[in-house]
């Protein structure tokens, strides 16, 4: 993975440095909080109902075990012993004291990490396929590029006070799991008739307000001109995109007054000013930077791999954890492990102080040291061998970490809502927590198949609510939480808006009517058909008529 060079340490400190100052300025009112305001955003730090928030990055999703330990040393000491991992491969801190942060900082920094452009009207922290690497449908690591364009990126002068906030995305194979579609700019790695790598741009994508999906802009854009094209996207955003009206600020927002053809043009015309200058990548640099992606010394592993096999046949409780938390790996005699955390009654996204050492513990033991963060609110372990599957699942059943229930309904994405958020109108947790509860048997739950919950407690979407095969949006109704369902939403290479089925439902009635949704499907779906498949053959209709029938 990726290690800082000079410059890299050397910006973090400074800006440690630089913040410690600004705060002790607001901690003795020499700095008004209107003035401070948007010095803590570039930092990180938010203001939310009950105490600071703090956004740490965690580019493309990718951390090692002393990293991980640093964080879990951090929840203890600045925190409630506790942090929020989020659908941005980031990690939040939600009760932290303002005089506190710089040391916060500083301890993030000595392991090379940050809070840098996690918030503003900048480039956001940039994502990535949890499986890069390892996935064995990957035409290229996309942490290769994810990485280039971060260090592009960090405090690009031309684009610190962009119109709004600014989200890239990158997959690397055509199974996307990094939900490019929603992102301001998704980028596909992909390879042209002549076998030369390069890039499928979309751009527009986002949820909030305005759910829309991105739209394709280039079919192949060769590889050297990554850094040039995306320039060029950012420039005619910077210079077009709304700034009188928050709502109406984003990229998508101008990609649909345009039209995507005549953006297309206006980013070719800028593009064709500046491709072949200082942004063009020299093949040495992307060979540089993929140096350290490099997997680690593989070994050789005959398949089948009997111990791991047997356990299956004589272990029905590690059967149904590899049915759902293994993945295939690209090298025989290896697997990715998910690690859920979405344990029954528990708030998704969460882990511990003491589940973050047990993970970096059983990520050294196991995973060469390597875990990942995944937009979904779960952990993955990515180089562990087969033969070591049966012993790292105890070591995860230990701690409560070992749920088998990835892609199933219990794997929620939840935002922390009401709970924590002063932008949220209804609670998240909560209601994730009883749907948990109400699917906790797991034999059920895989009689059910493939469904996505996603919960957001506002409009701006932060639990995905619009990509959720089943979706549900907090509203406040008179001052009481309601909760809007929305059916057939997809954030994969199949992306699509969930549509609304009808009036909100109470706080108390939620749960009961997603049961319904459930119910319905499982009676009216045909032999093998996917919750959206069915969906989509039979419309809104049947689950309004047993939601609203009898409501």
């Amino acid at each position: 993975m990726y290690r800082y060079d000079e410059f890299d340490q050397a910006l973090v400190d400074q800006r440690v440095t630089q913040f410690r100052g600004q705060v002790a300025r607001r901690l003795t009112g020499e700095v008004a909080e209107n003035e401070f305001k948007p010095l803590r955003l570039m930092n990180g730090l938010y203001l939310q109902l009950h105490a600071y928030m703090l956004r740490v990055a965690i580019p493309y999703g990718t951390l090692d075990a002393r990293q991980m330990r640093a964080l879990a040393a951090i929840a203890r000491r600045y925190d409630r012993g506790y942090g929020h991992f989020t659908t941005r491969q980031n990690l939040q801190y939600n009760w932290i004291k303002l005089e506190e942060t710089p040391d916060l900082l500083a301890d993030l920094a000595e392991v090379q990490m940050h809070a840098i452009q996690t918030s503003g009207n900048c480039i956001r922290n940039v994502t990535a396929d949890h499986y890069a690497g390892v996935a064995a449908d990957e035409v290229e690591d996309p942490r290769i590029y994810s990485e280039i364009v971060r260090q592009w990126s960090t405090l690009h002068p031309e684009f610190s006070f962009l119109p709004r906030k600014f989200k890239i995305a990158v997959t690397g194979a055509a199974r996307d799991r990094a939900a490019i579609a929603v992102h301001d700019i998704g980028l596909r790695l992909r390879r042209n008739l002549k076998g030369e790598i390069g890039f499928e741009v979309m751009v527009g994508g986002g949820l909030g307000r305005t759910p829309v999906i991105g739209k394709t802009i280039r079919e192949f854009l060769p590889r050297a001109h990554l850094l040039s094209y995306l320039e060029a996207i950012l420039r005619v955003y910077n210079q077009l995109g709304r700034r009188d009206n928050i709502y109406k600020a984003r990229l998508k927002i101008l990609v649909n007054q345009t039209g995507a053809p005549a953006f297309a043009e206006m980013v070719e015309r800028e593009w064709q000013t500046i491709k072949d200058g200082a942004l063009a990548l020299p093949r040495e640099e992307i060979e540089r930077i993929k140096a350290y992606f490099a997997g680690p010394a593989y070994e050789t592993i005959a398949e089948p791999v009997a111990a791991f096999d047997a356990r299956l046949l004589s272990d029905d409780a590690f059967a149904l954890w590899v049915k759902t938390n293994v993945a295939r790996h690209k090298v025989p005699g290896y697997a990715i492990v998910n690690i859920s955390l979405k344990a029954t009654n528990e708030t998704p996204g969460d882990a511990s102080a003491a589940q973050m050492d047990a993970i970096a513990d059983l990520a050294e033991r196991y995973s060469h040291g390597e875990i990942r963060v995944t937009h979904e609110q779960n952990l993955v372990l990515p180089y562990v061998r087969k033969a070591d599957a049966a012993a790292l699942w105890e070591g995860l059943r230990a701690h409560g970490l070992a749920t088998p229930n990835i892609g199933l309904i219990s794997d929620i994405i939840a935002c922390p809502g009401l709970d924590y958020c002063n932008l949220a109108n209804a609670r998240s947790i909560p209601v994730a927590q009883r749907v948990s509860r109400r699917f906790a048997d797991l034999r059920r739950q895989h009689e059910i198949g493939d469904i996505k919950v996603k919960i957001s407690g506002c409009i701006n979407a932060c639990g995905h609510h619009h990509v959720g095969h089943i979706g549900l949006l907090g509203v406040d109704k008179k001052g009481e939480e309601f909760y809007q369902i929305t059916l057939g939403g997809s954030a994969d290479e199949n992306a699509a808006i969930g549509k609304i089925l009808g009036p909100a439902f109470s706080y108390d009635e939620v749960v009961d009517a997603l049961e319904e949704v459930v119910s319905t499907y499982l009676t009216l779906r045909e032999a093998d058909e996917t919750f959206n498949a069915s969906v989509a053959r039979l419309g809104l209709q049947p689950f309004k008529e047993r939601l609203y029938g009898a409501h």
